[in-house]
């Protein structure tokens, strides 16, 4: 054809009832096309091909041009580890220099946590170790797989980098809480007006449950204390709460205020003892890893000379820290 083509989806057969089957139905045979064919030629002629010294020509122009980028690495993967790149900015060699140095003027942790999402899965390594073409010619983010390949265990040794930057406040943070647990450990033993408390509430508890099985009771459950809010009096108007307190400011005024001997309990409160045991034992498995990665650093030459120096000096103060805090910790459970 003469003319440039009209890209659309054909019908080929018109169903009935549509557009398409009435205008067949109607159509008059003998009808002449509105359009002028030559016209249409001058106004949409079809594209000419290009002829052989043309593709000759565009040919030498692609073998002057520059070399394109090869790329092994996933697109999304490589673009997303170039944006990260480009928010260091700094040179690869002295990006792992200073992550090896464990420099933490240098790196903060969230830059080394994003090193850690992008150091080479053992798939991309074994993509980049078969590549045998010129490297000049990788893209940024199979450079930077490359720089962090030339130190054995990169990934490994960036995780204990990072919990080297979080250490110091982790334990901080643990020993005050432990510290604020003990202290009411010890003033909710020696306050005396609560102690009295107690004791009334264990008679109270008696006289109500007298002659059954719950009755002649020498302690309750801490957690029995919610029961005093819950047990109604049958007007429904009074708990055995408001009964104990109305009684005690009547009779004993005195112990009323005994929550001034209690200052740490409400930062106790706030401190949820499960999550500490999370946290301590992430402190004492975060260790161990730190030295695993010491022991296997022995082998890998001078590349990891800085950082075992550097880590030595770590390991020498952390592992005395964390025996601290986890005597700290064991004492606190008992008391409590």
């Amino acid at each position: 054809s003469t003319l440039k083509p009209l890209h659309w989806v054909k019908v080929t057969r018109a169903m009935q009832g549509s557009l398409w089957e009435e205008l067949q139905r109607n159509d008059d045979p003998h009808s002449v096309s509105e359009f002028d064919l030559s016209e249409l030629e001058s106004l949409f002629p079809a594209a000419v091909p290009k002829t052989d010294n043309t593709s000759k020509t565009d040919r030498r122009k692609s073998l002057g041009s520059k070399p394109e980028k090869v790329q092994l690495i996933e697109l999304r993967r490589a673009n997303n580890t170039e944006i990260m790149l480009t928010k260091v900015k700094m040179p690869l060699p002295d990006l792992v220099s200073a992550a090896l140095a464990l420099d933490q003027s240098t790196l903060d942790v969230d830059q080394v946590e994003n090193l850690i999402k992008f150091c080479p899965t053992k798939e991309e390594m074994e993509l980049l170790k078969n590549y045998t073409g010129d490297k000049q010619l990788l893209g940024k983010c199979e450079l930077f797989f490359l720089e962090l390949m030339k130190v054995p265990r990169m990934e490994s040794k960036l995780r204990v980098f990072s919990f080297k930057i979080q250490f110091g406040s982790q334990v901080a943070d643990l020993g005050k809480s432990l510290k604020t647990i003990d202290s009411s450990c010890n003033e909710i033993r020696s306050s005396l007006k609560l102690k009295e408390i107690m004791k009334k509430i264990l008679l109270l508890g008696n006289t109500l449950n007298q002659g059954t099985a719950r009755g002649a009771a020498v302690g309750f459950r801490l957690d029995s204390l919610l029961k005093l809010t819950d047990t109604r009096a049958t007007n429904n108007k009074m708990t055995l709460m408001h009964y104990l307190c109305k009684v005690l400011a009547a009779k004993s005024p005195q112990l009323l205020n005994f929550h001034v001997d209690l200052v740490s309990l409400e930062a106790t409160s706030k401190i949820q003892l499960k999550m500490l045991a999370e946290e301590m034992q992430a402190v004492s498995k975060g260790l161990e890893k730190v030295e695993h990665e010491f022991k296997a650093s022995e082998s890998d030459g001078p590349v990891s000379e800085i950082f075992r120096e550097k880590l030595k000096e770590f390991t020498d103060n952390a592992g005395a820290d964390v025996q601290s805090l986890s005597s700290l910790f064991s004492e606190v459970g008992k008391k409590g």
